[in-house]
């Protein structure tokens, strides 16, 4: 059978990003949205959104650095504190200004410190969110320094996740950026009420590749990347067709100075090559057309959203993926595979 050399699906979403504030924002945001009609947005900005007013707040300046007619739909998220008001998350909710809610495990990753240190601090607001069928989006890792990073998401599926479903058992789950053997087993034994998004570095890279040279700071993220065996199983996951899987980039910019630095930042910016990435790896598993599902149908199934009008297609042509991105305060961004060369292109 021939080889495909053209991909046309629905227009995708992005059920995973960052897009950042301030000059980061509009720098990148446009990138996001020429290739996605909606996204996720984080919530963990130096000063998290953790009410309905900051959301509503930031969506605004998200539009305004977009365009407002350019056809994209920010989909906003509370970040959960150990304070987080129930009532003021659930009136967010059905005002449709929050989409979500998002855990993130206090000191896991970028900006949150102010996450929730204790479960057993939010069951109200968890008890809420399952009355309410709100969503909630978790960054699956603990924090506790005596396990080896490379174990933290299957310890967190043991230690939290599965306590956590027992204890609500109507609550609907993303378990974000999955990056193991362990979560994908996880989520397709739960059924409908639990997905994954899966970023496209994840499917492209194992931990070997941070240090293939000598370290490679633009591909430390967390969770970080896990060996060949992980990676292999995320792969088959993400092209396998299943419904409990959809793309969620985890794009996530940092100014090179801060990766490039003696603590560097986590986080690889893929925005400006990922939906091309993604069609490279379904159809190097000889499933192209499989990525309409994973790209475009089943996020939207998942969050009770209509799938979007109109297509994006792919072509099989080779181009070169920028070596930087520019942010007029801060410098430059170095995009995933910058610089190199990638075999599928958006059509204009």
């Amino acid at each position: 059978m021939a080889a495909s050399t053209e991909i046309t699906l629905r227009r995708p979403d992005d059920w995973h990003v960052h897009l950042r504030d301030g000059a980061m924002l509009n720098a990148v945001a446009p990138i996001t949205a020429r290739a996605f009609a909606r996204a996720i947005v984080m919530p963990n900005l130096v000063d998290p959104v953790t009410t309905a007013a900051a959301a509503g707040q930031y969506r605004e300046r998200i539009l305004d650095a977009v365009g407002r007619d350019g056809g994209f739909t920010p989909l906003m998220t509370c970040y959960l504190t150990d304070r987080t008001d129930a009532e003021d998350l659930c009136a967010g909710h059905a005002d449709g200004v929050f989409t979500a809610a998002k855990l993130y495990p206090a000191g896991a990753t970028t900006n949150s410190a102010s996450g929730v240190t204790d479960m057993a601090r939010i069951r109200p607001v968890l008890e809420a969110m399952q009355e309410t069928a709100m969503p909630l989006l978790i960054h699956g890792e603990v924090t506790d320094p005596e396990v080896d990073v490379f174990d933290r998401e299957a310890v967190f599926i043991e230690r939290v996740l599965t306590p956590l479903l027992a204890d609500f058992p109507a609550l609907r789950v993303v378990f974000e950026h999955i990056t193991t053997a362990d979560a994908v087993a996880f989520v397709r034994a739960q059924g409908p009420r639990v997905a994954a998004t899966v970023t496209v570095h994840h499917l492209l890279i194992n931990r070997t590749d941070l240090f293939r040279g000598g370290i490679r700071p633009h591909l430390y993220c967390l969770p970080v990347a896990k060996r060949e065996a992980h990676r292999l199983a995320l792969v088959e996951a993400a092209t396998s067709g299943e419904g409990c899987f959809f793309l969620g980039t985890d794009s996530a910019p940092h100014p090179v100075a801060d990766k490039e630095s003696a603590c560097g930042c986590a986080g690889i910016f893929s925005a400006p090559a990922a939906l091309e990435l993604y069609a490279q790896v379904f159809a190097d598993q000889g499933v192209p057309e499989r990525l309409e599902a994973f790209a475009a149908l089943n996020g939207p199934a998942f969050y009770g959203l209509p799938v979007n009008e109109g297509t994006v297609t792919l072509k099989r042509e080779d181009w070169t993926v920028p070596d930087a991105v520019p942010v007029a305060v801060g410098g430059l961004v170095r995009p995933f595979m910058g610089g190199e060369v990638v075999g599928w292109k958006v059509a204009d």
